[in-house]
């Protein structure tokens, strides 16, 4: 089976239709953040509900569902707030309804860290602990979000895939980040794909979002 490897949306709306667009995969898998910090959180949900598309829920989402933002920046807050006075209450019930964790046949897909949501992990995280992490999850690949940064690694016959960002890439690179992988040769490969940045960025300042949210879009950090 080919399947498509996402994370972190963020509500933005262009993004995530221009990586739809160019995938031709059995099954999509996202690693969290579907909403936060972009003006489209509603029109996401629903692609998102048209394609099928399996996801567990990040930190982002979670806020947006309880309302606490006491561990977010000012700017972040602040779009979480937005989004909450602007979602449907059927698009919080879809939050309220992804799991914390997925397993899709050998592949365990989780935001942060299996040890915790809200872990930032990165290729130079110790390799001990990247080893633990699959321990945890029993399985051969094992996908993760929240860092916004394209990256992946070898570790014997296993592999952790961070697919990168749909909705705000942090690794220079202001083009949407997916990954495709064959679940059963767990052969991979990372892609970019660009879109209307300009849309986005209109709209964030159109609804009254940080100036900064739209800015970074451009610049990929």
């Amino acid at each position: 089976m080919k399947i498509a490897l996402i994370s972190d949306i963020h509500s933005n709306l262009p993004a995530l239709k221009a990586v739809l667009d160019i995938i031709d995969v059995d099954q999509i898998l996202c690693a969290g953040d579907i909403v936060g910090y972009y003006p489209f959180p509603n029109e996401v949900i629903e692609l998102v509900k048209e394609h099928d598309l399996r996801s567990i829920y990040g930190n982002h989402d979670k806020a947006v569902i309880t309302g606490d933002t006491s561990w977010f920046n000012p700017i972040a807050a602040s779009a979480i707030e937005w989004t909450r006075d602007n979602i449907s209450l059927e698009g919080i019930k879809f939050l309220e309804e992804l799991p914390a964790q997925l397993m899709f046949e050998d592949v365990a897909i989780v935001h942060g860290s299996p040890h915790d949501p809200d872990e930032y992990v990165y290729p130079t995280t110790s390799p001990a602990k990247l080893e633990k992490f699959l321990d945890q999850v029993s399985k051969k690949v094992l996908v993760l979000g929240h860092t916004h940064v394209q990256w992946s690694l070898e570790l014997g016959d296993r592999k952790i895939i961070n697919p990168g960002a749909v909705g705000q890439p942090r690794d220079g690179n202001p083009k949407a980040a997916y990954a495709i992988l064959d679940t059963k040769s767990k052969e991979f490969t990372m892609h970019r794909i660009g879109y209307d940045v300009e849309e986005t960025a209109s709209k964030t300042l159109e609804v009254g979002l940080p100036q900064h949210l739209a800015r970074r879009l451009f610049f990929g950090l």
